[in-house]
């Protein structure tokens, strides 16, 4: 794999400003899709400006504390996706990556007590030899549950352990977040869903979209700040 990547290819859900220099970093190949992440260098160059150059952030990852979704990253090329943690011990501060309204990866800054916990979609399920199921989430965890669970559910991890806190079902009456279509961004209280197709209320309005764009984010409202 090549380890630059042309500002003008990048993903549309990259913001960047693609005219003013010919390449970017490229993120090494993780658990998140190229479209739903960005490397931590870009990250903490380009939206927290904690360093100019792309040399002063290496610098800093070695020397500083960053943490995402509680375990410590030192490259700049590591993948940080859709709803991970990112933690800056020497700022005490910390944020989550989400979607904006037009559907383009943004930061949002978080208290320091959300930064234990994170939201992940369960994308598939794998039956193990021993019995036991092991649940696929959407940034490329795998966990085991005894929970009776089904794609398309969310649940809540702790973060670093990684346990299991609570399961949040994809059905009528939830707060569910839209990842993808021409909605990317919104959230809304989910009303009916019939096959692939769903609809839910946002803002008075009842929307209609596809059923693999949702993303449930809690019961009656989000337990996680997005915006």
């Amino acid at each position: 794999m090549k380890n630059h990547l042309k500002r003008i290819a990048a993903p549309p859900s990259w913001i960047l400003a693609r005219r003013q220099h010919i390449f970017v970093v490229r993120p090494d190949a993780g658990s998140h899709k190229l479209q739903w992440g960005l490397p931590l260098g870009i990250i903490l160059r380009d939206f927290l400006k904690v360093g100019a150059t792309m040399a002063e952030i290496r610098k800093l990852l070695h020397l500083t504390e960053v943490l995402v979704d509680g375990v410590r990253q030192k490259n700049h090329r590591f993948m940080t996706g859709l709803f991970d943690v990112l933690t800056l011990s020497a700022l005490n501060s910390s944020y989550r990556l989400s979607l904006d309204r037009k559907g383009r990866l943004a930061l949002v800054a978080i208290p320091i007590a959300e930064s234990t916990r994170k939201i992940c979609k369960i994308i598939g399920k794998t039956k193990l030899k021993n019995g036991q199921t092991q649940l696929n989430l959407h940034d490329g965890k795998n966990i085991l549950s005894e929970e009776k669970v089904q794609v398309g559910d969310s649940i809540v991890l702790s973060l670093p352990q990684k346990q299991l806190q609570e399961v949040l079902a994809l059905r009528p009456g939830m707060a569910v977040f839209l990842i993808k279509g021409k909605h990317a961004g919104d959230i809304g209280k989910l009303k009916k869903i019939e096959e692939q197709e769903a609809i839910y209320s946002s803002a008075g309005k009842d929307v209609e979209t596809a059923k693999d764009y949702l993303f449930v984010v809690g019961a009656k409202e989000a337990l996680i700040t997005l915006k």
